[in-house]
């Protein structure tokens, strides 16, 4: 494994352990020639998946990009790191057991939606803004009389207001 600080190819690990329930390995690393530390995982991939975005374009899907919009969503919210990791972790699990090696982004935005209306309904609602491409304060009211989030009563006052 490559050190990411200085380029240097060989690195030691230190320490193994399990991960997300035994799906993953993390292994913490020194560098031979710098000594800096860093962490790798190791997990199994089923199959190379790619994304079909909207236009049409083909990209192998990235677990860390879905991660970091995941963590852009929950940020400043009480959820740990623990947790973000088991719902990127189910989700990528989906995919690669769907059968499917070409996915349609908007298929992988659902299940971050359905995911993250389970797990915290303010990060679904920041999602889905970003995801659905919000235009104006109805598009938020309409979100939250949505049934995934169960028909929040305060939706349904903000449309009574207005």
């Amino acid at each position: 494994m490559r050190c990411p600080f200085c380029q240097h190819e060989d690195t030691q690990v230190k320490d193994s352990r399990p991960t997300e329930d035994g799906a993953a390995i993390r292994r913490r690393r020194q560098c031979d020639k710098c000594g800096s530390r860093f962490t790798t995982f190791e997990r199994v991939q089923l199959r190379e998946l790619i994304v079909v975005k909207k236009s049409g374009r083909r990209a192998p899907f990235d677990r860390e990009k879905l991660a970091r919009s995941v963590m852009i969503a929950l940020r400043k919210r009480p959820i740990d790191s623990e947790q973000v990791d088991q719902l990127v972790s189910g989700i990528v699990r989906r995919l690669e057991s769907s059968g499917e090696s070409e996915i349609p982004s908007r298929e992988i935005g659902e299940m971050v939606m359905e995911a993250l209306a389970n797990l915290d309904p303010v990060a679904y609602v920041r999602y889905a803004s970003v995801y659905r491409d919000f235009r104006d304060a109805n598009d938020f009211a309409d979100i939250l009389d949505d049934p995934q989030l169960g028909g929040s009563q305060s939706g349904g006052e903000a449309k009574k207001r207005t």
